[in-house]
């Protein structure tokens, strides 16, 4: 059954190749309903670039993918979900301006909207991993008290880096400049960085060194408190998911996130956005086929939790 209609969107955005996982494409928001953005910029990219390609490289390997998860035993065709398409980018214009104009983009389709009142959670599909900053930032609006998850290789706290203030090795510094006395974050996964970043996370207490510490950490937010979650794909091992632009050893496997996945669902989960699939680094494709059934866990977990939370 299809959900109520609300505004059309006036953002242009591209058509999908093809809906994630055969949703239905949708030119408006849906009260009572998670909603699928693609925002591939790869711009501030300083390594190897490509994830660009993200968004329409997990919606061409989505169909051939059971919408059912054996881990949490659903079915996403029990809950309806839309694709909104792609941002538009201007690709005349130079980095910055084209980040600029695509967050702006990206806030009008949110503009006007009350997430809870209305029941709308957006799951935004990059891209790299400086993207993120626009669903958080309206997030951190939305909600006083949300927090901020970080699963991730890297610690993203640099104030800059190669003359971009938005770089991808940025998104968490920047964010973080729009906390209130509320907000928190809790990052994990976390195997490289600069010794300042180390310190600051060491200082605030953000970061968690252990995988027993950091689902403990989730367990223990209020069952009422929002919670998102950005979650860069190099946060996975390699040698499970090669295809990101900065890969580093030691990383997590599919079986912790679904541990993580367990704990959300029984949480309030407001929304994610999953960034810095590459898929041409990885031409087996294995790793665009992990990112889809990381991304159909992450959908299961926020439309199962939608009507329990509605209007909180």
């Amino acid at each position: 059954m299809s959900k109520p209609e609300l505004a059309p969107i006036t953002v242009p955005l591209n058509d999908p190749i093809r809906p994630f996982f055969g949703a239905e494409h949708s030119r408006a928001l849906h009260a009572g309903a998670t909603h699928i953005v693609g925002f591939g910029f790869d711009g501030t990219a300083c390594f190897r670039k490509g994830t660009k390609e993200g968004p329409d490289g997990l919606r061409e390997v989505s169909e051939d993918i059971e919408s059912y998860s054996p881990y949490l035993d659903a079915d996403l065709f029990d809950a309806p979900f839309y694709d909104l398409g792609n941002l538009r980018l201007g690709f005349d214009e130079d980095v910055e301006a084209q980040w600029h104009h695509a967050v702006n983009d990206f806030g009008q389709v949110l503009e006007g909207r009350d997430f809870a009142a209305e029941g709308l959670k957006f799951l935004t599909l990059g891209g790299e991993h400086s993207i993120s900053y626009a669903p958080i930032t309206h997030y951190l609006k939305q909600y006083p008290d949300m927090v901020l998850l970080h699963l991730d290789a890297h610690a993203d706290l640099r104030d800059g880096f190669l003359g971009y203030h938005y770089s991808h090795a940025s998104i968490i510094r920047r964010v973080v400049d729009h906390f209130g006395p509320q907000h928190q974050l809790i990052q994990y996964g976390i195997r490289s960085g600069t010794r300042e970043e180390y310190q600051w996370m060491q200082q605030q207490g953000t970061v968690r060194t252990s995988r027993k510490d950091f689902l403990n950490s989730v367990a223990a937010i209020a069952a009422d408190r929002p919670i998102y979650l950005t979650l860069d794909l190099d946060y996975f091992d390699p040698s499970f998911l090669p295809g990101t632009g900065t890969p580093e050893p030691g990383g997590e496997d599919f079986h912790s996130f679904i541990s993580l996945m367990k704990i959300l669902r029984q949480k309030r989960f407001v929304g994610a956005d999953v960034v810095e699939l590459s898929p041409k680094i990885d031409p087996t494709g294995n790793s665009d086929v992990f990112a889809a059934k990381v991304v159909r866990e992450l959908l299961l977990v926020l439309n199962q939790n939608l009507k329990e939370n509605a209007g909180k």
